[in-house]
């Protein structure tokens, strides 16, 4: 029987110990963080949720009520991200193509939801579109009410995911040169027809972006959504507070397996979202 010297040992070892010298920190520190923060709270939920068998699973995920909660959170978040995609690429255009009073300090109150607990946010909003309330008093004698509905979920999502949309656009806009516009207008294109074939289609992918992270942001939206509706099922019942829910009433297996619905139709349409993008992108580069 052969015995391996130790200098052969660490000969063999060398190439192996110097491919992991050549690793950078940073590349290291970046993994662990992100496998720490991320990836074995995701492993440990979908963990327990392999406790229950597949017939249990569908079940609970594929309830009445959690159904509901599925409409109410996504058709919803959808409708806030596609909104603000495009008011926020208009108040980006306007903060920077435009000199006015008052500009930064309009322009600083756009990060107000990013500073803003999601709890005060629900309970101004909540103030504000209420019966009695400022623009709630407005609505009331048109038959309109937003607190406690389906409508006071939308404009708290709207709220909340409004920065993200702004914030993206905005530098690209700073970036964009003039003189591409000024040489279409010189060639006889309206304002329109400079916005919608010369401005737009680089912009395009970028107003994707910020609707994806506002879309990402109103799904997951639980502190302002929970005061300004009522919380009712099959009304306006949210599935971040439907998982609160079960979790009150020591149901982990049903809270987990709500979570993984929720996480993966957020995964399928933030791929979806992104393939746009890239779409976007190859069709820009011809």
């Amino acid at each position: 029987m052969t015995t391996v010297s130790p200098s052969v040992e660490v000969e063999r070892k060398t190439p192996f110990l110097k491919r992991l010298e050549r690793v950078s920190w940073t590349w290291v520190v970046t993994i662990v963080y992100l496998t720490v923060m991320l990836l074995i709270p995701i492993a440990a939920m979908f963990l327990k949720a392999s406790t229950e068998t597949p017939a249990r699973f569908w079940a609970i995920a594929t309830s009445d009520i959690a159904l509901a909660t599925y409409n109410v959170t996504f058709v919803t978040a959808i409708f806030a991200a596609l909104l603000n995609g495009v008011f926020g690429t208009l108040i980006a255009w306007v903060l920077v193509r435009y000199d006015f009073p008052f500009k930064r300090l309009i322009d600083a109150t756009v990060d107000l939801p990013f500073a803003l607990p999601t709890s005060v946010a629900g309970l101004t909003l909540a103030t504000v579109y209420s019966d009695n309330g400022w623009i709630g008093s407005l609505l009331a004698p048109l038959g309109i009410k937003v607190s406690f509905t389906r409508t006071g979920v939308a404009v708290a999502m709207i709220f909340i995911s409004l920065p993200f949309i702004v914030r993206t656009v905005q530098p690209v806009l700073q970036e964009m040169e003039h003189e591409i516009e000024e040489a279409s207008w010189c060639l006889g294109a309206s304002q329109w027809q400079t916005f919608w074939k010369v401005i737009l289609p680089p912009l395009f992918p970028t107003i994707l972006t910020g609707v994806a992270l506002g879309f990402s942001r109103a799904v997951g939206e639980y502190g302002s959504t929970v005061i300004i509706s009522s919380n009712t099922p099959f009304q306006d019942l949210i599935a971040p507070v439907l998982i609160f829910q079960r979790l009150e009433q020591y149901d982990y297996p049903g809270a987990t397996v709500i979570g993984i619905v929720l996480l993966s139709i957020s995964l399928v349409l933030l791929l979806a979202i992104n393939f746009l993008q890239a779409w976007a992108r190859r069709y820009d580069s011809r």
